[in-house]
């Protein structure tokens, strides 16, 4: 690192480069610009209480995860499922179809939403705000896969997925562990697909499409109770949770590590760094 530090343009494109992306997805934005950072306060969620804090403790910068009203492009890291699916074997029409609910939702949400609740604050503070969504949710994904590819054979157990995503350290320092949400654990494993970084989880219809295709069994980082519950009542498939808060940290903490091998200083909180606590 320069002694000038780095700008908040830098931040975004070091995750960029981790994860091969040519151009800054639409659930990750630079709110507030700023250069010479050299302290930055990390965390996932963020308020104005976490944005007050940064600035009165000194840090130069605040870096969020997850996007806030203001990111309205959010919707379109959706179709980043279907890029996941057909890759996966779903056919490309029923991909698009899967999604149609979810996109249609997302705009809905964030079309309603105060686009300038937090950034004005951040403004106000004077404090450089940006949020990296999709690069490090990718990064998460990949070393989910690689971790379960290189755990399991032929005849692995849907248990043995689960053992897998805990070689993870993030997901084995969480207070909350993977869990089977769909299937039994002693059923075989077959085919495994992380079906991560495309925005939030796909719910029912995309793990349906998954299974309808061959996939024996999704990953998820988290599924709400009805959407289990709908796809119990098919009885085909295993979904798996990894879990939201871990998930995301195995995706957010190897970044983070980038940036201080660089020679920044960075304070994890909000549910990242439990690993090198532990």
């Amino acid at each position: 690192m320069t002694t000038n530090g780095v700008t908040t343009e830098e931040l975004m494109q070091i995750a960029l480069d981790l994860v091969g992306f040519g151009a800054v997805p639409g659930d990750s934005r630079v709110y507030v610009p700023g250069r010479g950072i050299r302290r930055i306060m990390a965390a996932i969620d963020v308020d104005v209480a976490e944005l007050r804090l940064a600035k009165d403790l000194g840090y130069d910068c605040f870096l969020a995860h997850h996007p806030n009203p203001a990111t309205l492009t959010y919707p379109e890291v959706l179709d980043k499922h279907v890029d996941l699916m057909v890759k996966a074997g779903v056919a490309p029409a029923a991909a698009r179809k899967a999604i149609a609910a979810l996109k249609e939702g997302a705009a809905f949400r964030y079309h309603s939403g105060n686009y300038d609740h937090l950034v004005s604050f951040a403004r106000l503070l004077g404090l450089p705000f940006l949020n990296i969504h999709n690069p490090l949710d990718e990064l998460g994904r990949r070393r989910m896969q690689a971790a379960i590819d290189g755990h399991l054979r032929a005849d692995s157990k849907v248990s043995d997925v689960v053992a897998a995503l805990l070689t993870i350290p993030e997901i084995a320092a969480a207070p909350t562990r993977p869990e089977v949400r769909v299937g039994s654990p002693d059923d075989r494993a077959g085919r495994v697909v992380v079906a991560h970084g495309a925005g939030t989880n796909g719910g029912y219809e995309v793990a349906k499409a998954y299974f309808e295709a061959g996939v024996d069994t999704v990953v998820y980082i988290h599924v709400d109770y009805g959407a289990a519950q709908r796809l119990r009542a098919d009885g085909r498939g295993h979904l798996i949770v990894a879990g939201h808060i871990a998930a995301d940290a195995a995706g957010i903490d190897p970044y983070l590590d980038a940036l201080e091998a660089k020679g920044l200083e960075v304070t994890r909180l909000s549910g990242l760094g439990l690993a090198k606590r532990r």
